[in-house]
């Protein structure tokens, strides 16, 4: 899909293929945003989800740590959710979390009897459609401790993340974006990592090592967080613009 020269390019220089992806990723829900409004934040909400799901599995090394992709797109989701909490309060945040949880419990039941077809046996294709089917297998069989423990991270943490928000506007007002957009998501993040890390983890391995996998997890989160403020801001921007005589949701 893309020129070699690049593809060899993020070869040699993977955190910079990492922040790309990130900015990509931010870039894209806060262009959602502006082209569709409220429906475009709902979209790239479930886009990430999927996306999370899809590209959860895929382990890399990233600054010295070894990360999953699904983090850069799990995390973009806690920044759709704060501009929606920015511009339309908290009733269109806590909506757009209950929407999130319905569509990953869509994708992932989806997913799974997808794998229950078998692969075809037509001898011109056979060959094919059992590699298909392996790849598949590997992406998507998912374990029901995966299932729950990604289920009930993303749905308490996503909860809190509504209510932090507007817990620091109620100090705050309309000052200190920055404070409630940070504070909200990193005091989420860790509560949404250390769920699934007790959950997911812990049992397969000792409780140190899943602290330690989420640890790691932990840290690429904070750095989201923290490049996701420019976002924010870019997204609130477009709010005031698209709505100059009106008051941001309290």
């Amino acid at each position: 899909m893309f020129p070699q020269a690049l593809v060899d390019f993020f070869a040699a220089n993977q955190e910079v293929l990492w922040l790309t992806t990130l900015l990509l990723d931010l870039g894209g829900t806060v262009v959602l945003y502006r082209l569709f409004g409220k429906a475009g934040l709902q979209v790239a909400i479930a886009t990430a989800i999927i996306l999370a799901n899809l590209q959860g599995p895929k382990l890399t090394i990233i600054f010295g740590l070894e990360t999953s992709l699904g983090v850069i797109f799990y995390s973009s989701i806690f920044f759709a959710t704060d501009v929606l909490s920015e511009n339309y309060g908290k009733h269109e945040a806590a909506r757009a979390v209950w929407m999130g949880f319905t569509v990953s419990v869509i994708v992932l039941l989806m997913m799974s009897l997808g794998l229950m077809y078998l692969p075809s046996s037509n001898p011109k294709t056979a060959a094919f459609s059992h590699d298909i089917q392996d790849a598949f297998s590997t992406i998507l069989n998912f374990s029901p401790r995966f299932v729950f423990g990604s289920l009930l991270a993303y749905l308490i943490s996503q909860r809190f993340d509504v209510w932090a928000f507007h817990k620091i506007k109620a100090w705050t007002g309309e000052r200190w974006l920055w404070l409630r957009n940070n504070g909200s998501t990193m005091a989420s993040q860790l509560l949404d990592t250390t769920i699934y890390s007790l959950i997911v983890w812990w049992g397969t391995v000792d409780l140190q090592t899943a602290l330690a996998l989420g640890a790691a997890k932990y840290v690429f989160k904070i750095v989201i967080a923290a490049i996701d403020t420019i976002f924010i801001y870019w997204a609130r921007s477009s709010f005031l613009k698209q709505h100059p005589q009106k008051p941001l949701a309290a």
